[in-house]
């Protein structure tokens, strides 16, 4: 009689489980179509990128694992902005986007367009190092991949890691916006 209780209860232990995995692929499928998207390179926006920032933050404090993100922006991107079309300058951002895009890891990593010139990328579980390594990759990667006519476009890439915040830093109220501010003055901007 005890090998049916336990049958029963493991078959109710899988079928929980099962229920759980779907509810959680229907939740990634809703997010993916319901989430804003910057129409021209097809990025998160600033402000869906912000709110899933935090949520990052708060996973990396709860399970301890690093968190990353990788802040970039175009070197001289608004002076040439004069001098080229409009049309040139959206084929520039969105070919910094499939640069994105081809580096990251799908459904881990999420990229958004956080202004006119720049971007960030947050890659939950990475170390500093694998994000630093990536940036390079990235960076080279936009330096070859992306043409212009007469133009070169090159990028500045800051890295920042939230577990080697400092005591400071930790104690500030808006975490997101700290992590920010590292990875952008370490880009040089």
């Amino acid at each position: 009689m005890w090998y049916f209780t336990w049958i029963l209860g493991l078959l109710l232990a899988c079928s929980l489980g099962i229920i759980n995995v779907l509810r959680l692929e229907a939740q990634e499928t809703w997010d993916r179509e319901h989430i804003p998207l910057d129409p021209l390179t097809q990025l998160m926006t600033r402000d869906t990128m912000l709110g899933r920032l935090q949520e990052k933050v708060e996973n990396s404090k709860r399970n301890g694992f690093p968190f990353s993100i990788l802040f970039i922006s175009l070197k001289d991107f608004k002076t040439q902005h004069n001098d080229l079309p409009d049309y040139e300058m959206d084929a520039i951002l969105r070919g910094v986007a499939d640069c994105f895009k081809s580096d990251i890891r799908a459904g881990v990593d999420i990229a958004a367009r956080m202004g006119e010139q720049d971007f960030l990328i947050a890659l939950p579980g990475s170390p500093l190092r694998k994000a630093e390594r990536l940036a390079g990759q990235i960076k080279n990667g936009i330096s070859q991949q992306v043409k212009a006519p007469g133009l070169v476009v090159e990028a500045a890439v800051g890295v920042a890691e939230y577990s080697a915040l400092t005591e400071k830093s930790a104690a500030a109220s808006n975490e997101v916006d700290e992590l920010i501010k590292i990875a952008t003055a370490k880009s040089g901007l």
